[in-house]
C-alpha cells in the first residue's frame, strides 16, 4: 500500500485553512496511486494554541470529522489525522483513521502526554491498542510521545499492527527519535512505522520534520526534511511476512522473565 506522509503544521488556529490543505494533499496522495495519507498530530486545529485547544475540540464524529470523511471519499484514499477530540467534559489529543470509502475505522487517544503544556489541556486515553483492517493490512495508531515507550509499540507487535501510524509534534532538540529511534521501533518489532511530524515554529515550539517510513528491516523507506514536504513510500506484504520469517525476536522472547517490568 503505497502510504503518503504530509509533513505540514497547516494553518494554527483554523480548522477551515487546514481542511482545504488536507483535501488537496490528499488529491495529490490519490493521483500518486496511494491508498493512504497521514497527517501530523493536531492537524485539523494545531499545535500550541493554547486555550483555543478545547475551544475547537469537536467529538470524534462531528463536524470536522464528516468533512474529512468527506474528502477521503471524494479522493478514494483513507486519512490518518490528529486532532483534539471533545468527550463531555474531557479534552483528549486524538487521532482518526478514516478509509477511502469515507467511513471512521479508528480513533485513538494519546495515552502518554508530553509535558506541562500538554499535561495542562489533555486527558490522557486509556486504551493503548487502537487497530483497523486497511488495504490488506493491520493498520494501528499511537501518537508522538506514546512511541517512545517500548511497550507500547510490542503491545502492537503482539497484536498483529503491519503498520504503525505515528501523528507527531516532534520538537527540537529531540530530533534523533525521528532519525534513529522510528527505524529500531519498526526493525524491534518487526511492522512499518509511519513517523509524520509538524514543521517549523509554533508558540514556544520549534517542530523540526524528518517524517518518516521505516520498515521492518530497520531502513527508511521515505524520509522528510526539515520543511514543508510531502513523501511516499510502499508498506510492503511479502517483505513484512519474509522480514518476520527471517527475525527471531518475537518467537524468542521469554515473557516469563519479564514480570518486574510491570
Amino acid at each position: 500500500m503505497r502510504t503518503a506522509l504530509l509533513q505540514s503544521s497547516g494553518r494554527p488556529g483554523s480548522v477551515v485553512g487546514n481542511l482545504k490543505v488536507l483535501d488537496e494533499a490528499a488529491g495529490r496522495a490519490a493521483a500518486a496511486g496511494a491508498g493512504l495519507l497521514v497527517a501530523p498530530e493536531m492537524f485539523l486545529t494545531g499545535y500550541a494554541i493554547g486555550d483555543d485547544i478545547a475551544r475547537l475540540a469537536e467529538a470524534a464524529d462531528g463536524d470536522s470529522a464528516g468533512a474529512v470523511a468527506d474528502i477521503a471519499g471524494r479522493h478514494g484514499v483513507a486519512v490518518a489525522y490528529g486532532y483534539p477530540e471533545r468527550a463531555g467534559d474531557a479534552v483528549f489529543n486524538s487521532a482518526q483513521l478514516v478509509s477511502a470509502e469515507g467511513v471512521r475505522l479508528a480513533n485513538y487517544r494519546k495515552t502518554h502526554l508530553f509535558g506541562c503544556f500538554e499535561q495542562d489541556h489533555f486527558t490522557p486515553g486509556g486504551q493503548t491498542v487502537v487497530q483497523a483492517e486497511l488495504g490488506g493490512l493491520r493498520v494501528g495508531l499511537m501518537i508522538c510521545y506514546d512511541v517512545e515507550f517500548p511497550e507500547n509499540v510490542r503491545a502492537h507487535a503482539l497484536a498483529g499492527t503491519d503498520l504503525l501510524v505515528v501523528p507527531t509534534a516532534q520538537m527540537h532538540p529531540f530530533q534523533f527519535v525521528a532519525e534513529s529511534m522510528i527505524p529500531v521501533r519498526a526493525f524491534e518489532n518487526q511492522m512499518y512505522v509511519a513517523y509524520v511530524n509538524r514543521v517549523g515554529r509554533e508558540g514556544e515550539f520549534e517542530f523540526v520534520g524528518l517524517s518518516t517510513l521505516a520498515g521492518p528491516d530497520g531502513v527508511a523507506r521515505a524520509r522528510a526534511g526539515r520543511d514543508e514536504d510531502f513523501v511516499l513510500a510502499d508498506v510492503d506484504p511479502a517483505l513484512l511476512a519474509a522480514s518476520r520469517e527471517a527475525n527471531p525476536y518475537l518467537r524468542d522472547r521469554r515473557p516469563g522473565l519479564y514480570g518486574s517490568l510491570v
